[in-house]
């Protein structure tokens, strides 16, 4: 009986022990609270928000309002927002299959209609290395760049020849002179510039993914994943309980953004944490 009390006592200290040390691997630096429905942040570390009265506002590093997209009468809400160019910020207005590109100060300066190229279903869009817009074509099973003025600069074949089967994608991403194209299902196809397929990463069913330098993070029920490109290889994190209300992650090198309910019930906000394995 006390060899099986002490075992007992040895995994109960075991158990709190690898506990602790998870919960070390996130420490909390501030919360931006507000009327918060979506979020994305740039590599500079500002923070851009979508609220519910569809509003976009820019904050920086040190949680200060720097900037505000007011004209929300004709489009309604964003679909979605790419800042992987801090100095041209695009919303997508899915519904109208519009881009509209906003300065640093979230000024308009253009607006590209994709339908007057005959891209009416675009379920997702991303800004090109060359500041030009990638988009798949869900009608032609095409992915597709678009110049500032709204012309077709280059495009695949037809994924249906290329892969044989159709993609579904809800993430694109430019990144180190590949294109990333995420479905959710089927994985993450990469491709050249020259819309040659190089590669098919086996990642599946992960949310909030992200494609920053030499990885790829991203969640899935209680854990946070990240998968280095260059070496294959995986690292993930158990999510601490104050953590895994929450409805959005995003990720840099070393922080971590969720949007999370506060504790009144009533307010949302981005808790940001310094993220170390």
């Amino acid at each position: 009986m006390k060899q099986l009390s002490g075992l007992i006592l040895i995994l109960f200290f075991a158990a709190f022990q690898g506990s602790a040390q998870a919960d070390t691997s996130f420490r909390l630096l501030r919360i931006l609270k507000g009327d918060i429905v979506h979020f994305t942040i740039d590599n500079l570390d500002n923070i851009y928000v979508l609220n519910n009265q569809n509003q976009v506002k820019k904050y920086n590093a040190n949680g200060d309002s720097v900037a505000i997209f007011n004209d929300i009468r004709k489009y309604g809400r964003a679909s979605l927002i790419d800042v992987s160019n801090p100095l041209k910020v695009l919303l997508y207005y899915r519904d109208f299959a519009t881009v509209v590109m906003l300065d640093r100060f979230l000024n308009p300066v253009n607006t590209v209609d994709l339908r007057k190229e005959n891209i009416f279903q675009a379920k997702t869009i991303a800004q090109s290395y060359d500041n030009k817009i990638w988009v798949y074509d869900e009608v032609e099973n095409k992915l597709k760049k678009i110049g500032e003025e709204g012309k077709l600069i280059q495009e695949t074949p037809d994924f249906r020849l290329l892969l044989d089967q159709s993609v579904n994608p809800v993430k694109i991403a430019d990144e180190n002179q590949y294109v990333y194209l995420y479905d959710s299902t089927k994985g993450v196809y990469v491709f050249d510039y020259f819309g040659s397929l190089k590669n098919v990463i086996q990642i599946h069913g992960w949310k909030n993914l992200k494609v920053n330098g030499n990885y790829i993070f991203g969640s899935r029920r209680d854990t946070l994943y990240r998968y280095e490109i260059s070496s294959f290889l995986y690292d993930e994190w158990i999510l601490p309980a104050e953590l895994r209300s929450a409805t959005v992650f995003n990720f840099s090198n070393s922080r971590l953004y969720a949007l999370r309910p506060e504790a009144d019930g009533k307010t949302t906000g981005i808790a940001i944490y310094t993220l170390r394995r």
